[in-house]
């Protein structure tokens, strides 16, 4: 099913080692808003969507595994040389406690992932609005992110994770524009 090069999809380098910087990325990579519930999101949503738009939930999530790949990169790099004492400065405590450098799906604020965090109404208009929202509030998340940031080598591959969630919007709001049209077609037999 896919083409597997080896790389991310864009460079991700660290200035230091930053726990602090790394509690923030967790948000986008097990938060609601963030890149595992997008992709999960998107996929499941495949199942009730018209054909006309099939392959843009498709190609957008799976798009979305590639960005958590690039989220979890950032956040070894920034985590894996800080010491017990420096995951605790950093608001990380409990999670070392609990996994030591390893990635773990939570949110910025230590909540475990769940699935309640997946939108999936059966209507696919609702379901394509749910998207845009996701994609916006994904886009809002990335900016505060650099907002914080002292990184220029990071946030510049935050600066292409923020770019990709407008392109992701735009798409998701031609779709529906595609379905509405659709829709209201009056169909002739």
């Amino acid at each position: 099913m896919w083409y597997y090069e080896k790389k991310l999809q864009y460079p991700v380098k660290v200035t230091e080692c930053n726990p602090r910087l790394a509690k923030y990325l967790i948000e986008q990579y097990g938060g609601a808003d963030g890149e595992l519930s997008a992709a999960l999101r998107y996929l499941n949503q495949r199942y009730t969507i018209p054909d006309k738009v099939i392959g843009l939930l498709t190609d957008i999530g799976t798009e979305e595994f590639a960005h958590l790949e690039m989220i979890a990169t950032m956040i070894y790099k920034l985590t894996k040389d800080a010491t017990p004492e420096q995951m605790k400065e950093a608001g990380l405590g409990a999670h070392y406690a609990n996994h030591d450098h390893a990635l773990y799906y939570s949110n910025a604020a230590g909540s475990p992932w769940t699935a309640t965090y997946i939108a999936a109404k059966g209507d696919p208009i609702a379901d394509l609005y749910e998207d845009i929202a996701a994609e916006e509030k994904a886009r809002a998340t990335y900016q505060w992110i650099i907002n914080m940031s002292d990184d220029p080598c990071l946030n510049d591959s935050l600066k292409f994770l923020r770019e990709r969630e407008i392109i992701h919007s735009q798409r998701f709001r031609e779709a529906v524009e595609i379905l509405k049209f659709e829709k209201d077609r009056k169909v002739f037999f």
